[in-house]
């Protein structure tokens, strides 16, 4: 196995795997994503969000793509960069972003902030901030989904940072033993904090990382949703088959800092002005509907309806109480 890619039309254009319909469902996505990231970084910059605030700005074709071939039942795990998975999988803006600001309509009250937010109504297990905690709570999930007789999956993300963890390779381990149901979801990145993988990894090929265990793997243009919900749909058929996990690596970049308190000074600015203007995921997409005839103010009017989007969510985060102080003492101890 190896690098998804999609194949050259006679003009050098990769052809579309997707039609229109699935094309303007992503493109809708990947802007609320952006959107709504940007507005969320405007808003720690105004004092309003505390705490750690990591952006998923760039990175939006891994989890639109991979939540394409997903069905309700179907699990998701992350780590602290984790909006961009809320929002694909179907969780209130409203909700997200006054979370982010610490206010009682949030989707943990307010208590838990950018790093711990959590939908078992979207299946959405959580952002997590040990790094590569969430592998192994991700093949308990999958673990879950068998020992209950579905076809259903868990989705493991993590970065190319957590990809050399102990408790990673534990999980590649027990997921290929018991033949779980689940996709590992590797976002390279490239860099971790502010260490590049070439320094930080002695494997190049993060995709062959599950091979002693037998996992398959691909490495994929994450900043191509289109190849992504492609790999995507291999992976987890053959998850739903019982054939065990798959791993993806998803070769992406992401445009800001680590979080939001990191100026980003370890990279040169040529190399992220390189990603925006050749490389963005939204741009690809946008230029694949404009050659299907799409005309510009559909797009426009796609756009438009996700600003609204996005500001009644700063609107409703903003004018939301904060947690009464009782809240202390709520949620710490569930008695069975």
């Amino acid at each position: 196995m190896g690098e998804i890619r999609k194949p050259k039309t006679e003009a050098g254009r990769n052809a579309p795997s997707m039609g229109k319909d699935d094309l303007q469902r992503a493109f809708h996505d990947m802007v609320l994503i952006r959107r709504f990231e940007e507005r969320a970084g405007q808003l720690y910059g105004m004092g309003l969000i505390g705490g750690f605030c990591h952006l998923y700005i760039g990175q939006e074709a891994v989890v639109v793509g991979v939540q394409m071939e997903l069905k309700h039942g179907d699990k998701i795990i992350t780590s602290y960069r984790d909006h961009g998975q809320m929002l694909a999988a179907g969780m209130d803006p409203r909700g997200v972003m006054a979370e982010l600001t610490g206010r009682e309509g949030g989707y943990s009250r307010g208590k838990g902030g950018s790093m711990h937010m959590f939908s078992t109504e979207k299946h959405f297990y959580g952002g997590h901030g040990i790094v590569g905690a969430q592998v192994s709570l991700g093949i308990g999930l999958a673990f879950a989904n068998k020992y209950r007789g579905t076809d259903e999956v868990s989705v493991t993300y993590f970065g190319e940072g957590a990809s050399n963890q102990g408790q990673v390779y534990e999980s590649f381990n027990l997921a290929a033993l018991h033949k779980l149901p689940c996709v590992f979801v590797i976002e390279n990145n490239q860099y971790g904090m502010g260490t590049s993988v070439e320094r930080a990894s002695a494997s190049k090929e993060l995709w062959r990382n599950g091979e002693p265990w037998g996992i398959p793997g691909r490495k994929v243009d994450g900043m191509d949703v289109e190849a992504v919900r492609d790999a995507a749909r291999e992976a987890i058929a053959h998850c739903r088959q019982g054939k065990g996990p798959f791993l993806l690596e998803m070769s992406t970049y992401r445009y800001r800092g680590h979080s939001m308190s990191d100026p980003a000074k370890y990279r040169p600015r040529t190399e992220v002005d390189e990603m925006r203007k050749h490389h963005d995921p939204i741009d690809r997409v946008r230029h694949e509907l404009l050659a299907l005839g799409v005309a510009e103010d559909e797009l426009k009017s796609i756009e438009d309806k996700v600003k609204a989007v996005v500001v009644d969510a700063a609107d409703f985060a903003q004018g939301s109480p904060e947690p009464d102080p009782s809240e202390l003492w709520t949620d710490v101890l569930v008695e069975g």
